[in-house]
């Protein structure tokens, strides 16, 4: 894996002076480690395979280099460029991901007068509209792998002068059953061109990807738990009460921003049902609704208009709200690696946040894998008035009984990072 020292600004990483000035704009104060560690090799031309947590600047840290590269050969071939083209492509697993990387791109290239042209295209919405949008071509398309094999089957775009090719979310991808469409575009871009890709996870399909496609890319893992300003909390609740404790939770902390997770569709409209009836308003996401209702329920959950929303993993992707509070695993997602994108959804961008999972007896041991399978341990934790059955409490207590001569160590290491965690959230709730 690559290692480098964190620039002290922007201006070491070696980008142009209209990036500069608009990440000064936006009050980019420092190279978060990812972009630190990666665009130089991206300016370079390097393959490249990065691995971050969610809200680690992912985003900026291809976006900027592709911009950079399009502004120097832009004076050359803005004229003899011809037909439906595109040279950067970045695909993306969800409607909303695509919506918010391209806005993204477009707000970092403000400097540039309007040289750069970007589009995001994704199912949900009219193809007229994205077709009109692409007439002459891109310099910059986000797609979602469906929408763009559909417009280059109306001849919509071409894939055949693309340099960049950057795969955001690429475990989420290929588990969602991308991957025969991602072999069909991959078909119809050019051999050589520079492949970024963008991991939270690593399965073993990602690895396989990695070694077909990428050319001796540069290695990179930011991942690091000890730095993570988001606190992860766990409490065990009995069996059909995790609705009164979600509720009771939500009225002592008055959270003005809580996103809940459930795994089924038609259990965001129950758990809502429910928790109405307690006299706390919630509104849904998930799959099913048009992609007109998910973006005003997205915009005012992130205005603050809605304090609580219920979701399905597809809120797991490409949701950035600034300083959202909490975040709370109503059900446990079934992949282990869900769980990180779940979660990841608070305390971005150094902010801190909060991440909670209820779980009853029947939630235990897929929680064990879910830890093991992403490298933590947590404190099985009970909420005052809603203690669990003392049979349950005594099999949790066995079952979670670490082994081995450091048990006693090992525990109170525990300890000291619950408390620190709690004492962190309760300032900032």
């Amino acid at each position: 894996m690559t290692t480098v020292t964190t620039p002290a600004n922007f201006t070491e990483l070696g980008l142009i002076s209209p990036l500069l000035a608009r990440l000064t704009e936006l009050e980019y104060q420092q190279p978060t480690p990812i972009q630190a560690q990666a665009i130089p090799s991206v300016l370079a031309g390097r393959d490249l395979i990065a691995g971050a947590n969610t809200g680690s600047g992912k985003t900026a840290t291809f976006a900027l280099p592709i911009l950079q590269h399009l502004h120097a050969e832009k004076p050359s071939s803005s004229k003899s460029s011809k037909g439906n083209y595109v040279t950067g492509l970045i695909l993306v697993p969800t409607r909303e991901l695509a919506k918010q990387v391209a806005d993204s791109i477009k707000s970092y290239a403000v400097h540039f007068n309007g040289m750069i042209k970007t589009v995001a295209v994704f199912g949900g919405v009219s193809a007229n509209t994205q077709m009109l949008a692409l007439r002459g071509g891109t310099d910059i398309l986000v797609a979602t792998p469906g929408r763009l094999l559909d417009l280059i089957s109306s001849n919509a775009i071409k894939l055949d002068r693309v340099k960049t090719l950057v795969l955001d979310e690429a475990d989420r991808m290929l588990s969602l059953g991308f991957t025969d469409e991602l072999s069909a575009l991959l078909a119809l871009m050019p051999k050589k061109k520079q492949i970024l890709l963008f991991s939270a996870t690593f399965p073993e399909q990602v690895q396989a990807l990695t070694q077909e496609l990428l050319n001796d890319p540069v290695e990179i893992q930011v991942q690091s738990a000890e730095t993570s300003t988001l606190v992860q909390r766990v409490f065990t609740v009995n069996k059909g009460e995790k609705t009164a404790v979600l509720a009771h939770l939500i009225k002592l902390h008055q959270w003005r921003q809580a996103l809940i997770f459930v795994n089924a569709k038609n259990s965001c409209k129950h758990l809502a049902e429910k928790l109405s009836k307690r006299g706390i308003t919630a509104e849904v996401f998930h799959g099913d609704k048009g992609q007109g209702a998910r973006s005003r329920v997205l915009d005012a959950f992130k205005a603050g208009k809605i304090e609580v929303l219920i979701a399905t993993d597809i809120a797991a992707r490409g949701i950035d709200i600034e300083k959202l509070p909490v975040v709370i695993n109503f059900d446990l997602p079934r992949s282990p690696s869900d769980y990180m994108h779940r979660i990841g959804r608070s305390g971005r961008a150094g902010e801190v946040g909060l991440a909670l999972s209820l779980i009853d007896h029947e939630d235990y041991h897929h929680f064990k894998i879910i830890e093991k399978k992403n490298k933590v341990r947590l404190e099985r934790e009970q909420i005052e008035g809603f203690e669990v059955d003392e049979v349950i409490s005594d099999a949790l207590s066995v079952a979670d009984k670490p082994m081995g001569k450091s048990e006693g160590s090992d525990k109170k290491k525990r300890n000291n990072k619950a408390a620190v965690n709690t004492d962190i959230w309760l300032r900032n709730s």
